[in-house]
């Protein structure tokens, strides 16, 4: 795809979005940061959309050929609001889609699984990113985060189970690469960091590196599902609770080489990352 193009970033603000929008600008290539209060971004053109208002469709991907797709935050069932919008998109000439779903949601499969779908009827030049689980996870204002500062624990229905925590920078990196390469991107990226480990590995390396006691507190699905519902739609507590129970039967068990192979780099781990994120 030539580098003359324009690239509409849905979520521009986001854990990757924001990221993905400076890695475009940094490559020197045009981009609009779309987002419900039109982000003021360097170096990129601001414009509003919002999922939930259909009127902002249009003009945000007026002179756009990419799209980089964020469903809808908490949305059990995005691809309502996603598909007729990539309808649109086509219409308007955007040819190359990039969405960002889960390792744990293949083709087919619930929430962005339905968008994954639909996308090669839709484009001839798509990409799917199904990363691990963030490490950014154990940040700023997500839950595990919180709970380990408010109780020094980790709370989930994982067990024993195995996770390969990625970096949102890989993340957005391979995201840059699949919206920007010459040639028609991988259509199915699972994105891993280097290594697999389990929740009680995580919370030994939190407790070496902050000298604060981590623990891993073991739950029930029951009570992940109903601890999540208070800050977030049933429906997507109830698939989020059961993701805990894929990692715990192995589901995340596994590396890919997806970040060394599109980059050029090897993926941070999470022992460099904690060191340098986490305090």
């Amino acid at each position: 795809m030539a580098a003359s193009g324009t690239t509409l970033v849905i979520g521009a603000t986001g854990t990757t979005g924001s990221r993905v929008t400076a890695g475009l600008v940094a490559g020197g290539h045009r981009v609009r940061a779309a987002g419900r209060r039109a982000p003021a971004v360097d170096g990129a053109e601001a414009v509003r959309f919002d999922w939930e208002d259909p009127s902002t469709f249009g003009e945000a991907l007026a002179g756009t050929d990419r799209v980089y797709l964020v469903p809808p935050p908490g949305a059990p069932e995005p691809e309502a609001v996603m598909v007729p919008f990539l309808r649109q998109a086509r219409a308007a000439g955007v040819r190359r889609a990039v969405l960002l779903s889960s390792s744990a949601i293949p083709a087919g499969g619930p929430a962005a699984g339905q968008v994954h779908r639909a996308l090669p009827g839709l484009f001839g030049e798509w990409a799917v990113l199904r990363p691990s689980w963030f490490m950014q996870n154990f940040t700023g204002g997500h839950h595990h985060a919180r709970t380990i500062r408010d109780r020094g624990t980790i709370e989930t229905a994982t067990g024993d189970g195995r996770v390969a925590f990625v970096d949102a920078d890989d993340i957005a990196a391979v995201a840059v690469h699949a919206l920007t390469d010459a040639e028609a991107p991988d259509t199915d990226l699972v994105i891993t960091g280097p290594e697999a480990l389990d929740h009680g590995e995580v919370a030994a390396l939190l407790t070496e590196i902050t000298g604060r006691t981590v623990t891993h507190r073991r739950l029930s699905h029951d009570q992940v599902r109903e601890r999540l519902a208070a800050s977030m739609p049933a429906g997507f507590a109830a698939l989020l609770a059961g993701l805990d129970l894929a990692i715990a039967g192995g589901a995340e068990d596994r590396t890919t080489d997806t970040v060394q192979r599109l980059t050029g780099r090897p993926p941070r781990d999470f022992r460099t990352f904690a060191e340098h994120e986490i305090t």
